[in-house]
């Protein structure tokens, strides 16, 4: 033993704590992601008792309950890139991947309501946009290529029509949160005021 260790805390010891930690910090993540989808309101102590651990183990992984928010979005922010990533390599028209995409983003929506709750602080909006950014990008270059093939508008500059598709998308969600509509008259009106930005003309309709 050198003089830098004490009893029971051997070099062989540490990496193991640390694994124990990491099992424990994504078991709570687990449990908060399937309750918070059930009760967006549960606390704490509720979180704890679903993972299985103490509440001071809880605030020892997430210092408070918005860093634990954060973290559950972040969470279901991966699940939409790797459902986004395999969505664009189905390729096809710009439109249909356009709005394969938008319908991912509000599947995962509806099923996790408390996403409501995040950007209520500088902090929690910043985090927020950065998680859109991932998104941003793949929406900018679905508008680049269907303004080349001539499905979308190609006046406005894509960047501007990336903005106003995802303002719509926040705007819908804040109507849900509001329940001034329902999630499936939002999505409803979703999709219809993206058509119309887009400039995209219904496809039954006449020429």
């Amino acid at each position: 033993m050198t003089r830098f260790e004490t009893p029971g805390d051997s070099s062989s010891a540490r990496p193991r704590r640390r694994a124990d930690a990491e099992r424990s910090r994504v078991a709570v993540l687990d449990a908060a992601l399937r309750l918070l989808a059930e009760r967006p309101d549960a606390g704490m102590a509720a979180i704890a008792a679903a993972a299985g651990v103490t509440r001071q183990t809880v605030y020892a992984h997430f210092g408070t309950r918005d860093a634990l928010l954060n973290a559950v979005a972040d969470r279901i922010t991966d699940q939409a890139m790797a459902a986004m990533d395999e969505a664009e390599e189905n390729g096809g028209p710009a439109l249909d991947s356009l709005l394969r995409l938008q319908d991912i983003g509000w599947r995962l929506f509806e099923r996790n309501p408390v996403l409501l709750q995040l950007g209520s602080t500088k902090a929690g909006a910043d985090a927020d946009r950065v998680r859109h950014e991932p998104v941003a990008a793949r929406l900018t270059r679905l508008i680049e290529k269907g303004q080349r093939s001539g499905e979308f508008d190609p006046a406005p500059p894509a960047t501007w029509l990336v903005a106003a598709v995802t303002a719509l998308g926040h705007a819908a969600g804040d109507e849900v949160g509001a329940e001034r509509l329902s999630a499936e008259e939002a999505a409803t009106w979703l999709r219809t005021a993206t058509l119309a930005v887009l400039r995209v003309k219904p496809r039954n309709s006449a020429p």
